[in-house]
């Protein structure tokens, strides 16, 4: 018997996990998937909102803004990379600049810091490749860019410090409620629980819908997205946003805090919850609309494009809440944009619902850092030689294009949330991509996984299931 069960390892479960683990309390997360961070949290704009589109009053709007102001410590105490490099919101025409105003008395009513409109003039000399159509824009120097990898694998491995279990490769199928506690039917057994946290993304609706009368619909929302080489990062020093629109933010363009430049996302509502894959008509789409705020987009430099789906809910809400025909039962749905600016305070309001109803109390010793893998390439020359000097693995290159040593590779197999696919490294070590895509690293990268972890070659995926890479083995 658990006492909690969050169900879903994007970064608002690992948010929540952590959180939760500061408490004396059973707590388990699981995930249909092979490893954290494989739904929503891995294919997304990795931005860091301000906090003034969100409607005034909304549930929204307040943890965005707590969000980002919880991520400087956060980041710190997880050493992950963040950087408030700032946000613009462009309007190219005249007639709708009191639109700009409209986002600025939003944002001041939501409580974001140092907003300011900007003429003509002052944006285009901030930024140079702006449209020449530009007529003015808001500026929000609190947005800021993160790598979401990044966070939510170290919001778990910090959980899992602290005592918080995971368990992968898990699908709920059904819930029971007993007496008391749940029973969740899953693919790997049931699982007994007193208390269940829904964080399952695009599928909050249908864990929701198991346990309640009142029936809630969560959209697909696919977003498309271009990821450009490190030759193109320089393109735009800020995020710079359209006006938005009902459908969202709009098509950005912003440098990521690994020095690419990404472009997107679209919003286009689909029915199949598992659709990621990006189209001709998406990516064309987000092309032709980010090039109306950002000219001479260098999209020759493109290395990678991508799509995410987005869990979208008719109110365009937060649904953060005990269930009210299901008590012990919480939900955290329809987690969109802002969802990973937000996820810090999201993990802080959900771990609050239940420690007032479960009367959790604190652990005297409680771990809030987490130390990074080490990269080589951020220390002195002196310290990478002893660094070398003392384990070779740091000397051999594995990763070209990202500079990825062996070293890190093997340290990434065993964290305390350890990778056990290709994509499992490459989100934690960045092994794959670069400007190859892991055309000249996959076979080394899979030698060093079956060396460490004992898994045949014919074992290991790309992302869990059946992606298997190699079909057969000839015998020496």
């Amino acid at each position: 018997m658990k006492d909690i069960v969050v169900i879903g390892a994007g970064v608002s479960g690992c948010a929540i996990a952590r959180e939760l683990s500061r408490y004396k309390a059973d707590v388990l997360v699981i995930d249909k998937c092979e490893d954290v961070c494989c739904g929503t949290s891995k294919a997304n704009s990795a931005i860091i909102h301000a906090g003034f589109d969100a409607a005034e009053g909304s549930l929204m709007a307040k943890l965005n803004v707590k969000g980002n102001q919880m991520m400087d410590k956060l980041a710190e105490d997880l050493d992950i990379p963040f950087k408030r490099n700032g946000a613009l919101v462009v309007c190219i025409h005249k007639e709708e600049l009191p639109g700009l105003k409209e986002l600025y008395d939003r944002g001041i009513a939501n409580g974001v810091k140092e907003l300011k409109i900007l003429s003509k003039e002052e944006v285009l000399k901030m930024e140079p490749n702006l449209s020449d159509n530009v007529e003015g824009a808001l500026f929000a120097p609190t947005s800021g860019i993160v790598c979401p990898f990044n966070l939510t694998i170290a919001l778990a491995e910090n959980a899992a410090v602290n005592g918080v279990n995971f368990q992968f490769d898990t699908e709920v199928t059904d819930i029971v409620k007993k007496d008391g506690y749940y029973v969740l039917k899953t693919n790997k057994g049931d699982i007994e629980t007193r208390y269940v946290v829904n964080a399952a993304g695009v599928y909050a609706d249908k864990i929701h819908n198991m346990v309640s009368n009142k029936k809630l619909t969560i959209v697909a929302r696919r977003g498309d997205y271009c990821l450009l080489d490190k030759t193109a990062g320089n393109h735009v020093s800020k995020t710079i946003f359209p006006q938005p629109s009902k459908m969202g933010k709009g098509v950005l363009v912003s440098p990521t805090i690994h020095g690419n430049l990404i472009v997107g996302p679209t919003a286009i509502d689909i029915e199949d919850k598992e659709a990621t894959a990006t189209t001709k008509a998406g990516i064309d789409d987000l092309i032709g609309k980010a090039g109306l705020s950002v000219k001479n987009l260098p999209m020759r430099q493109v290395i990678t494009s991508f799509a995410g789906l987005r869990a979208h809910e008719a109110g365009h809400e937060f649904i953060i809440e005990e269930v009210e025909d299901a008590k012990q039962f919480i939900d955290c749905a329809g987690i969109e944009s802002p969802g990973l600016s937000s996820s810090p305070a999201i993990g802080e309001m959900v771990a609050d619902i239940l420690k007032d109803l479960m009367k959790l109390e604190n652990k005297d010793n409680w771990i809030s850092k987490r130390k990074g893998i080490l990269n080589p390439s951020e220390l002195s020359l002196e310290e990478r030689n002893k660094l070398i000097k003392e384990n070779p693995a740091y000397g051999n290159i594995i990763c070209r294009c990202e500079s990825v040593t062996e070293g890190e590779i093997i340290d990434a197999l065993h964290r305390p949330i350890p990778a056990r696919s290709l994509d499992g490294v490459k989100r934690r070590t960045r092994a794959g991509m670069g400007r190859c895509q892991a055309g000249f690293c996959s076979p080394r990268t899979m030698e060093i996984i079956e060396r460490e972890l004992g898994i045949p070659q014919e074992e290991i995926t790309k992302s869990g299931g059946n992606s298997k890479i190699v079909v057969g083995r000839t015998k020496e």
